[in-house]
């Protein structure tokens, strides 16, 4: 299991590696560059020299996309329900959808500040922007792929629609529900972000707006390390959800991959 995680991520870690060292390398060769584009060295010290307040203002941003992403995903799963109700509203609904998304959220975030204040309710609301819409247009997709053998024996046995959806369309929808949620999770702390640089009292957004203020360069770099570090730990985390919720899935996704594998090994 080991070899062949890193053989599946070992390419990525060593690409990464080797980018931060020529990163750290030609900043070191001239370090005027420091000024605008601290060195991977310079940016560790400055996340440890400032821990303590960026700890403080990691909570209420970690807060923020926490509550954001659970609205969107129930907000989420409403619509995909509702797309799936009938021919109708999927027609009436899903335009009305990609409408929104053609609106531009940082252009909404001020607005939203001056109707409900610097308070956390703002934040909540543009995560909940950013993350809506992968979340409903990937579980109605996996609602509208259901089986259709299995729809026709359930409308034999005389199931109600309610029955149907229960029993067939949202359990089969679930990988696609997760692809959705996984797209959210990387936008999700985008969204508090955006958030916090409009108006806020405390957060990673509004601390690295400071910090970009007093020219505090390394400590913005530091700043952006912690949010790259928070959508990745979201991302680990609906991973690990869909392993405990799905496992099923997850044991024919790992048998096909071996059984492709095999197929390679075997045609050269």
């Amino acid at each position: 299991m080991k070899l062949r995680w890193f053989a599946s991520y070992g390419p990525a870690f060593v690409l990464a590696v080797a980018l931060l060292a020529l990163w750290e390398l030609a900043v070191r060769a001239d370090l005027s560059l420091a000024q605008f584009l601290p060195s991977p060295s310079m940016i560790v010290q400055a996340l440890s020299l400032n821990w303590g307040a960026i700890y403080e203002n990691t909570i209420p941003t970690l807060l923020e996309t926490v509550l954001g992403m659970f609205v969107a995903t129930a907000l989420g799963l409403l619509l995909a329900m509702l797309l799936d109700l009938s021919s109708w509203s999927r027609r009436a609904i899903y335009p009305l959808l990609i409408i929104s998304q053609t609106i531009p959220i940082v252009a909404l975030a001020p607005l939203l500040l001056i109707w409900g204040g610097i308070g956390i309710g703002p934040k909540i609301v543009v995560v909940t922007l950013y993350c809506f819409f992968p979340i409903a247009v990937a579980t109605a997709d996996g609602l509208e792929s259901a089986e259709p053998d299995l729809l026709k024996l359930l409308k034999s046995m005389g199931a109600s629609r309610w029955q149907i959806l229960w029993l067939v369309r949202l359990p089969g929808s679930l990988p696609s529900f997760y692809s959705g949620l996984r797209i959210a999770a990387t936008y999700s702390v985008t969204g508090a972000i955006v958030g916090e640089f409009v108006g806020a009292y405390q957060g990673l957004g509004i601390y690295m707006e400071t910090s970009t203020n007093s020219h505090a360069i390394p400590v913005v770099f530091a700043t952006i390390v912690v949010t790259a570090i928070l959508s990745l730990a979201l991302f680990a985390l609906v991973n690990l959800l869909e392993r405990l919720t799905l496992p099923w899935y997850h044991a024919s996704r790992v048998q096909a991959g071996e059984r492709l594998a095999y197929s390679g090994r075997f045609l050269r």
